[in-house]
């Protein structure tokens, strides 16, 4: 799949998000527990993982028309919800595990007028909705923490491809018949697809790449467009160099790679 073009926006609101106000756990299974991240909440305003709207944008301007209705799982205190909706996509549902991210998104999203945005507590793995409700499911990050403790990537552990599954299986049925799925990850596809191209799942996989060091993808997944050619994963593919900017180094992404890396 062909690298797009990255344009160089920046949105003035964003600057400075990159770093987090709260230390980084000392191990990355830290970041399944939900008490990490209520304390992390509590104290945390705001922290954008893998980048801010502006590196993506043009990618969710391609593939989110205004007009969808879309849920994003895990919000956390990400701006991504506010984002899409001064660009003009105003019928979001965002959820998260974490009481304490919800009441504090709740109460600044009603303090700068997004009253159309609906915030709820809700687990990704027991998505609390009726089946074909959404045009768009997007999650940043949100399922990258399901494979801290995965152990070999090529072979994951049972309870992270059993947890993965759950939590795609949900996505696929809130999804309408011509729904798409939007993936944000540090995970490559020949790590993605074995788990994408399920045989239950009707979507199409495509991806495209974006970042300055570090290499996220973007997965767009298509439902009810699924053919022949998208059936099986591809081999084991070579890695994508990294150079990595003074700003990357201090990020917690960079944190959060090196101990999934270190615990696979």
């Amino acid at each position: 799949m062909q690298e797009e073009s990255e344009p160089k926006l920046r949105n003035p609101e964003m600057e400075g998000s990159r770093k987090p106000t709260t230390e980084p756990p000392s191990t990355a299974l830290a970041y399944q527990d939900p008490h990490y991240w209520n304390e992390r909440f509590s104290k945390e305003e705001h922290y954008e993982w893998f980048k801010d709207y502006s590196h993506f944008r043009h990618l969710i301007q391609a593939h989110i028309p205004p007009t969808s209705s879309v849920l994003e799982l895990g919000c956390g205190n990400s701006q991504l919800c506010e984002e899409m909706y001064r660009d003009g996509i105003t019928e979001v549902t965002c959820t998260d595990l974490s009481a304490v991210a919800v009441e504090k998104m709740q109460k600044r999203l009603e303090a700068k007028g997004y009253k159309e945005i609906k915030v709820l507590e809700a687990d990704m793995l027991d998505l609390p909705f009726n089946d074909e409700c959404f045009d768009v499911v997007i999650e940043k990050g949100t399922m990258d923490v399901l494979f801290v403790n995965s152990g070999d990537p090529w072979n994951p552990r049972p309870e992270t491809v059993a947890q993965v599954k759950a939590m795609l299986e949900g996505v696929h049925r809130v999804l309408k018949l011509d729904g798409i799925f939007i993936s944000i990850s540090f995970g490559q596809p020949h790590f993605r697809r074995p788990l994408f191209d399920a045989p239950n799942f009707t979507w199409s996989v495509e991806w495209s790449t974006f970042g300055d060091g570090f290499h996220y993808f973007f997965y767009v997944l298509r439902k009810g467009k699924r053919s022949s050619s998208d059936e099986g994963s591809s081999g084991k593919n070579e890695i994508p160099s990294i150079c990595l900017f003074q700003e990357e180094l201090e990020g917690e992404d960079f944190i959060f790679r090196t101990n999934i890396d270190e615990n696979s």
